[in-house]
């Protein structure tokens, strides 16, 4: 088999398959490596030979010569940002850091690639060589660059540029015109200042033309857009929207000018006095804005032009294809065998965060050979890791390629997942297939119904209403899992977390790759439902496996909890499953004892979550043991006393359904509990059911929001009285896998007025801050309020607006500046919490040496310019040195052992200097960095020194730049 022509073939495939778009949100920015082909204005030396634009029967013979090498080909007019000639294509990029990262790859391959990006599509093309001759460019591809690069590459022949002909007096003019454009904005940004005007500067906002808007509202909800146009319309204002296709946001402006004196005096006098409301002015400007006269193909002509290539390409050329894109095994290519036998092992093991990993690898490697059964595994393995958003990802592609194949499974799966994503609409229409499947029996054919179902009215109900209730994320959440809170004493909560306290050698649970959990109990504040000085509950209890789920009696004397089943190891069922117990355990002399199984365990299935009663006669709890309506359900027992208990109880259709049921918790009015098969906003969601003593349990009620969301929401516990209370959920804005939070339903007379309202901390004692100063800022940061906190670190603004982005900035000496954006609501009450953390913590002593402990300021490989989250940490340091006036530093920087140690040492002493830079442009005096030197690869933190094969992460780590403080 000849290689060669399998390998443009390939290439062609492959190209049909791609769908890149670009990417218009890019930054303004100048381009100075030496590799890279720009706009006009580019600095570069222009080169004055102009090559000529080939004939027509030239261009017939160059696009019949690379079609019978089996070579793609296409012919561009006016690429105006590169010169004519032929260009070999390896790839091409919506995304410029994708294109970098690509041609990043090629360079240790002794290639030198270059990218051009074009004007008007902005894709980016990753370019291997260009060629004046297309018989030199065809006969490179043909020899794979003398051997250098053996993947798929195709020509692209440029024809009629204008940068062919651009001589350096053009450049010039360009670039002058460039700069005065630069002046005028900084001009105009002068003058905003000067007359009070926000104003901001914005590249490239696509469908707006260069100038200056008068801005009056930013809107994320359209509704709020019509709102708002309805009211300005009613002072007989005229108003544009332009949508932010990137953010989503929508700008209602009220006049444009190409003039940005004419838009300031137009905000100066409010519109000749017709708008006496805040005015900002947005001047999108783009310097490299450039005009194509004739655009790229669309990717539809341009799919049908390589297939129209591969149709005349000789058949005995790719006899090694079983399909279109499906290589046949023996292949070298995509070999995924390996990666598919471990995945599958994972996911049998229930191993489903590396199982996820695994499965993506295998997907993204051949995208080609996608079967249902990979596509489903990826989806579960997500789905049971609570994913959801990589959960929906793929049943949304089994859906689309494996419609008729999907079983009622699949489709609950993938409706919960649309719901777990916030597509509603996409799971009412899913669980309507589910229920009709369910009812006929069959798992397979899936049709489109339209009359609404009872479930989909009371999924209606949920999203038109919401609860008044004030959530916050506790202070004690860590990074892993934190749940299952249960009220302990008067004032303490015992919960399940998997905080990592060991730090060395953790045991890691294999479901989600989490550690082990534990039981901590925890002190709780009842003013402010804050809760800390979290601690290991008991070593009776606690061992090296998993312990949650904690229920206690009246007098706090006796409790039950969860455990896995184990003896000198676990324990497994027939199924090689290990299944989780109810354990008892008493106090005696304030010390807990060893936990006692409870007489209706098995080690063929599970019990857990157990809850009891408020009078402590009945133990509620969780299993799927022989007569269980769904996958898991509600149980109940009476406690008899010594230990022994009534035959389990199941609570019947009305609460069991055929998911799951879990977490109950029960007090003097109602029993709450969560579940995924009552109707819901996605995962679990947590439920409450009143009861009788006389008819029993009454009907189950959905918590509505912000209890529930679309993400997983459970272990509720609520103290009736109050109405405070915690519960746990995964949703976003959360410090970890599952994070504890505490709700409080507002009372109707204190729901008036639009407020903010928080509580300042220290983040390592948590201790309340007084006299630190709060402001409050509007989205342009200009200040509306400030207060000073009282004794209990307390702060509170009323009388805002409501639906409305504000920002918290909260200031304290020798103390971190912290700045949080919160929105108001309706008529309502927002809690935040604000943590500052303290300047010298930063300073610490390290084999006797005094060193600035920031986070490591890491660089891109081969590359030295200051990161985003760099920059971020470097205004960390910035900060400190501000408040130790006196301090005088010492900047060291490092790379790792990949490339020659003398360009290392100069890259290592870039970095240090690139470095040292942006503390002086933050206002660093340069006599305060005593030096600022680069040392290679001679100080490496770990093993990677070339001679052992080391993962990207931990080249990673040697390049850093550290601070040594050298005088205080």
């Amino acid at each position: 088999m000849n290689t060669k022509l399998l390998r443009p073939i390939l290439a062609i495939l492959i190209l049909i398959t791609i769908g890149v778009r670009a990417h218009w949100n890019e930054s303004i920015r100048e381009f100075t490596s030496a590799d890279v082909i720009t706009y006009h204005e580019d600095s570069s030396k222009p080169d004055n030979k102009v090559i000529e634009t080939t004939t027509p029967n030239t261009d017939v013979e160059f696009k019949r010569v690379a079609r019978a090498y089996g070579i793609p080909s296409r012919i561009v007019k006016d690429f105006s940002v590169a010169q004519n000639g032929y260009y070999i294509i390896a790839g091409v990029y919506g995304d410029r850091k994708n294109a970098d990262k690509f041609a990043n790859k090629l360079k240790p391959k002794g290639l030198n690639p270059f990218i051009i990006t074009h004007p008007v599509s902005k894709l980016n093309y990753v370019s291997l060589a260009q060629f004046e001759n297309w018989k030199q460019a065809i006969n490179s591809c043909s020899n794979e660059m003398n051997g250098k690069y053996n993947s798929e590459v195709w020509i692209m022949n440029i024809q009629g540029s204008s940068s062919a002909k651009t001589n350096s007096k053009a450049v010039l003019e360009k670039k002058a015109s460039k700069e005065n454009n630069l002046n005028t904005s900084r001009e105009f940004i002068q003058a905003a200042k000067e007359n009070k005007i926000a104003a901001r500067i914005v590249p490239r906002f696509k469908g707006l033309k260069n100038g200056y808007y008068i801005v009056a509202g930013v809107f994320g909800d359209v509704q709020n857009v019509k709102s708002f146009q309805k009211k300005l319309s009613r002072r007989t204002l005229d108003s544009k929207v332009a949508t932010n296709p990137d953010t989503g946001l929508n700008y209602v402006y009220l006049k444009e000018s190409k003039d940005w004196k004419e838009a300031i005096n137009t905000c100066a006098s409010n519109l000749n006095g017709k708008y006496t409301d805040k005015l900002w002015i947005m001047n999108v400007f783009d310097p490299n804005e450039v005009e194509a006269t004739e655009e790229l193909e669309p990717s539809e002509s341009y799919g049908k032009a390589v297939s129209e290539s591969l149709s005349n390409v000789n058949q005995s050329n790719y006899n090694s294809l079983d399909s279109p894109g499906v290589l046949k095994k023996g292949s070298n290519f995509f070999n995924n065998d390996k990666l598919l036998k471990k995945a599958d092992s994972y996911f049998n093991k229930m191993w489903y965060a590396e199982a996820a990993d695994l499965y993506e690898q295998v997907l993204e490697q051949d995208p080609n050979n996608q079967s249902f059964k990979i596509i489903e595994k990826a989806g579960d393995s997500h789905y049971y890791n609570t994913n959801m958003e990589r959960a929906y990802y793929w049943y949304d592609k089994l859906y689309m390629n494996y419609k008729d194949e999907m079983s009622a499974e699949n489709i609950f799966k993938y409706a919960h997942s649309s719901k777990g994503t916030g597509k509603y609409a996409r799971a009412k229409r899913l669980m309507r297939l589910y229920d009709r499947e369910m009812k006929k029996g069959n798992t397979r054919a899936l049709e489109n119904l339209s009359r609404a179902t009872p479930n989909e009215i009371v999924l209606d109900n949920i999203l038109s209403t919401e609860e008044t209730v004030n959530i916050a994320n506790l202070a004690i959440n860590s990074k892993y899992s934190d749940f299952s809170p249960m009220f302990y004493n008067d004032d303490e909560m015992v919960f399940s977390s998997a905080m990592d306290s060991s730090f060395f050698n953790t045991r890691r649970y294999k479901w989600n790759n989490q550690p082990y959990l534990d039981l901590y109990v925890a002190k709780i504040n009842k003013e402010s439902q804050e809760v800390k000085d979290a601690i290991k509950f008991s070593k009776k209890i606690n061992t090296k496996y998993h312990e949650a789920s904690v229920s206690f009696s009246p007098d706090n004397q006796t409790m039950y909890f969860t455990r896995n089943n184990y003896g000198k190891k676990l324990k497994r069922d027939k199924n090689g499953n290990n299944n989780l117990k109810i354990y008892m355990s008493r106090k005696i002399d304030g010390e807990w004892t060893e936990g006692e199984e409870l007489p209706f365990n098995s080690d063929d299935f599970s019990t857990g979550h157990p809850a009891l009663s408020a009078d402590g006669k009945q133990l509620y709890f969780v299993s799927d043991m022989p007569g269980s309506i769904g996958m898991t359900d509600i149980f109940v027992v009476d406690v008899l006393g010594d230990g022994q208990f009534s035959a389990p109880r199941n609570l019947g259709p009305e609460i069991n359904t055929e998911r799951k049921e879990m977490f109950p918790f029960i007090n003097e009015k109602k029993l709450y509990f969560s579940s995924d098969g009552h109707v819901g906003l996605g995962g679990l969601d947590i439920y409450e059911v009143a009861f009788d003593d006389e008819v029993g349990f009454l009907e189950v009620r959905n918590a509505g929001k912000p209890i529930n969301s679309k993400k997983d929401d459970f272990s509720y516990i609520v103290d009736e009285e109050t109405q405070k209370g915690f519960f746990a959920s995964n949703r976003r804005g959360g410090k970890g896998d599952d994070d504890i939070y505490s709700f409080q339903k507002l009372l109707p007379e204190e729901n008036n007025e639009n407020a903010i309202a928080g509580v300042v901390t220290d983040v390592i004692t948590g201790d309340v801050m007084p006299e630190a100063l709060v402001l409050l800022l509007d989205e342009n940061n200009i200040k509306l309020k400030e207060v000073v906190t009282g004794e209990d670190g307390s702060f509170v603004f009323e009388d805002l607006e409501s639906n409305t982005k504000y920002s918290i900035k909260t200031v304290k000496d020798a103390y971190f500046e912290d700045e949080q954006t919160v929105i108001t609501k309706e008529n309502e009450l927002v809690q935040t919490e604000v943590s500052l953390k303290k300047l010298k913590e930063l300073i610490a002593i390290e084999d006797g040496i005094k060193k600035l402990k920031i986070e490591m300021i890491f660089f891109d490989f081969d590359r030295f310019y200051i990161r985003k989250d760099a920059a971020n940490e470097l205004d960390r340091l910035v900060e400190v040195m501000n408040e130790y006036k006196t301090m005088v530093i010492k900047i060291e920087s490092h790379t790792d052992s990949r490339g020659k140690k003398a360009y290392n040492k100069y890259l290592s002493d870039k970095r240090a200097k690139s470095t040292r830079d942006y503390l002086i442009s933050q206002g660093i005096s340069p006599d305060r960095i005593q030096s600022a030197i680069g040392y290679g690869e001679e100080r490496l933190l770990n093993e990677c020194d070339g001679t052992v094969r080391c993962s990207a992460a931990k080249h990673q780590l040697n390049r850093r730049s550290e601070f040594i403080i050298v005088n205080m």
